[in-house]
């Protein structure tokens, strides 16, 4: 039995593996963890939040309000590109 990812939209770069990923958890909290996840998506999707949503299995309004949260605390957001 393969297991098999769920096909990413286009434009979006292979996922890192979990031998790749796992060491860069590793002394992160879960926010952290988090916060670095939605901003790479975001970067790798261009700063489309309804694409990066999408990828990440959350809803367009979740991802806004982590995104005004991080801008408040000063974190920058990438911006969406044309």
């Amino acid at each position: 039995m393969t297991h098999e990812s769920p096909a990413l939209p286009p434009g979006v770069p292979h996922p890192l593996t979990p031998t790749e990923v796992v060491p860069l958890l590793i002394g992160s909290t879960v926010d952290e963890v988090e916060r670095e996840l939605m901003l790479q998506t975001l970067a790798r999707c261009d700063g489309n939040r309804t694409r990066a949503a999408r990828v990440l299995g959350v809803s367009v309004r979740t991802l806004r309000n982590k995104i005004r949260q991080y801008s408040a605390e000063g974190i920058d957001v990438p911006e969406h590109t044309d």
